[in-house]
């Protein structure tokens, strides 16, 4: 499993990887960090190549949650960024690869992994203490203010509605509903462009389709199945927080 945000990176990799392992087979493709989420607890690979920097989720939390949704995947970070990560990464129990993407490189990777597939060796271990030591280490990314308010509408009427006010947001193809205490409003913008605009200490994403905001929460339940629901304080429905998601919540 791929996961990089950049179209011309991820399709380079790709074709990087068809030369010099031609017998793996690629089983996703994601743009973002919640589809690589996903796509991990569906496929359950043996290797996913994640970027650190991505829409959403970054790499080093979807990566915190595979020891929970798919323990025996084996974790390759790409990263453009080498003067944090030499140190940790050459411990050798995670590899990286750095951008662009040397092809030497990546055949010496390749190899470890089949090294460490072969021998069944998945250290979930090393991946958590690397994962500590790279979320002191890792340079904070320059990212405008959050959100504040946004325009959505409701029939023909455009309303301002400001983001403390949001309750949660859901995918509807090309668009987001937005919802609120006093109903829905429709977003022209895909739930991924809104990821990183968002509040990641108010906002989380909970499912693929679902980002939720946290101070709207009233209590997360599990019904007869297993399957976790988030109870809102000012809407009667319930939210399906997904397994792979949940994952994420137990380490916040």
């Amino acid at each position: 499993m791929i996961a990089e945000d950049e179209d011309l990176l991820r399709a380079a990799l790709v074709d990087l990887l068809r030369e010099t392992w031609p017998e793996l087979e690629i089983v996703a493709e994601c743009d973002d960090g919640g589809s690589a989420l996903d796509a991990i607890e569906t496929f359950q690979p043996e290797v996913a190549f994640l970027d650190i920097r991505m829409p959403g989720l970054t790499g080093l939390e979807v990566a915190g949650a595979i020891p929970i949704t798919s323990p025996t995947t084996e974790v390759v970070f790409v990263t453009a960024y080498d003067q944090y990560a030499i140190d940790a990464f050459d411990k050798g129990a995670v590899d990286y690869l750095l951008k662009p993407i040397a092809r030497g490189r990546l055949i010496a990777t390749v190899q470890r992994l089949k090294s460490r597939l072969a021998a069944g060796r998945t250290d979930t271990g090393a991946l958590t203490t690397l994962l500590q030591q790279l979320a002191t280490a890792l340079p904070a990314a320059t990212k405008p203010p959050p959100l504040g308010w946004i325009t959505a509408s409701t029939g023909k009427e455009t309303r301002l509605i400001m983001i403390e006010d949001v309750v949660y947001f859901r995918a509807d193809n090309k668009y987001t509903v937005v919802m609120t205490a006093a109903g829905e409003a429709l977003l022209r913008k895909p739930i991924r462009e809104l990821l990183d605009a968002l509040d990641p200490a108010v906002f989380r994403q909970i499912h693929r389709a679902t980002i939720v905001n946290l101070k709207a929460i009233e209590a997360i339940t599990r019904d007869d199945t297993g399957k976790s629901l988030i109870k809102l304080k000012s809407r009667p429905e319930t939210l399906t927080v997904s397994q792979s998601f949940m994952a994420v919540f137990r380490s916040m």
